[in-house]
């Protein structure tokens, strides 16, 4: 049986200030791009526009088939989808595209190509438009996903273990969404249906790697272990590491041959996925435990608010909330 990182000591805690740095300024950065530049590179599904699907008998170059397409459509997307054979192109809804229509601009991109590779040589499986209004669905459908999820997943984990621990989860996972978002603009990745169906594949990863850990925490803190909850976060972590190594690393062996071999359709998703899970092992290990730690602090449960109250009367020193004894 494969067995690694059994048995570890690492002390992950100890590094939390250099993590919330790192993040920090990787955060920054992003909101510094937003500043500069607040629009994102939003596909037709948002900015609404003609989708085209076209089939050749040939494989075309594709230089030559982006430079015949923007003679009609400047800045249309294209993109090979199955075979090499087949290619979708979009048309973003702006300027002389938008008063085309859907139609018109079918009729020139179809004339373009026709004149270019020679009547016959290339077929338009479909045309489609596409309205900005969808988009406006999508956004509003995709960020009430995301509260719903998160609202959900404090309940439950409020109900499950406590209120804290849900806290610290949608604490990280709002990390999660901020990085992940930064990520997007600093890379320039295009944000399609498949982008955002990535982001929450992406937090629902990461909610159930915190959670593993934080239910380890409250079966150590079950046993009532003379030892500072920062300890206790360490041991559960190490005990999950072998279990997080192997889950990551199929995971992300999965997603690189999706950027690899999938084609221009799916890479935005296996990008966005690819980093997705090196965040949500990261927030997993650095961000939630720590913020766990900071809410035990601010906010003590009632046994170890009692440990420090009869401490301080007794004229001792009263440790720090998240170094106290865990046991509840």
């Amino acid at each position: 049986m494969l067995r690694i990182f059994h048995n570890t000591k690492f002390d992950f805690i100890k590094w939390w200030r250099w993590a919330a740095g790192l993040t920090a300024a990787f955060i920054a950065i992003g909101l510094a791009s937003y500043a500069v530049n607040p629009s994102l590179n939003y596909s037709i599904e948002f900015t609404g526009g003609t989708l085209m699907q076209l089939e050749f008998k040939q494989p075309p170059d594709v230089g030559q088939l982006r430079q015949t397409v923007n003679t009609v459509a400047r800045g249309a997307e294209i993109q090979q989808y199955g075979s090499p054979l087949e290619y979708t192109v979009r048309a973003r809804g702006e300027g002389e595209t938008a008063n085309a229509g859907a139609e018109g601009v079918g009729r020139q991109v179809q004339g373009a190509l026709e004149q270019k590779y020679g009547a016959g040589n290339v077929r338009i499986v479909r045309t489609e438009a596409v309205g900005a209004r969808v988009g406006e669905e999508l956004s509003r459908g995709a960020l009430i996903a995301v509260l719903l999820g998160s609202l959900i997943t404090l309940v439950y984990l409020a109900i499950r273990f406590e209120w804290r621990f849900g806290l610290a989860a949608v604490l990280a996972t709002g990390h999660d969404i901020l990085v992940t978002a930064a990520f997007i603009k600093l890379f320039h990745i295009e944000v399609s249906l498949t982008v955002v169906a990535a982001i929450l594949t992406l937090l629902g990863y990461s909610m159930n790697d915190t959670i593993i850990i934080f239910d380890r925490v409250r079966e150590d803190l079950r046993q009532k272990r003379k030892e500072p909850l920062r300890d206790t976060l360490n041991r559960a972590i190490n005990e999950t590491l072998p279990r997080s190594v192997l889950t990551h690393a199929t995971t992300l062996a999965a997603t690189l041959a999706l950027l690899l071999f999938a084609g221009e359709v799916i890479r935005p998703f296996a990008w966005v996925m690819a980093f997705g899970i090196f965040v949500a092992t990261f927030s997993s290990v650095y961000v939630a435990g720590p913020l766990l730690l900071w809410i035990e602090r601010k906010y003590p449960r009632a046994e170890v608010a009692g440990v420090s109250k009869s401490a301080a009367s007794t004229g001792r020193t009263a440790s720090q909330p998240g170094q106290t004894v865990g046991a509840r």
